[in-house]
């Protein structure tokens, strides 16, 4: 999906819908962390609770609400192992130090 670009109010949209849901992952219900949460955690805890919004159909163009879903990383990092989407290599991988 070569091409695809995220409008330039995906910050705010992402925003949105994480607030809708509650920082409530919707794939696996883990609690996600909001901005500033976390401290005393260690990286690799951060990570695993922090909250992407997901493309459906993988295409970051298309911003309607039935299209986004918020996941936590391991979720997102799901979805995108198995569809190859708009993903790079690496972009989306676990780092443990």
């Amino acid at each position: 999906m070569k091409g695809y670009r995220y409008s330039p109010d995906w910050p705010q949209l992402a925003l949105s819908k994480k607030q809708s849901v509650g920082w409530v992952c919707e794939r696996c219900g883990v609690q996600c962390l909001k901005p500033g949460d976390g401290k005393g955690l260690l990286k690799e805890e951060r990570y695993r609770l922090r909250m992407a919004v997901h493309h459906c159909d993988y295409d970051p163009s298309n911003n309607s609400s039935s299209n986004l879903m918020a996941l936590c990383s391991p979720c997102h990092l799901y979805y995108h192992r198995r569809q190859r989407g708009n993903i790079s290599l690496g972009q989306l991988s676990l780092e443990f130090y």
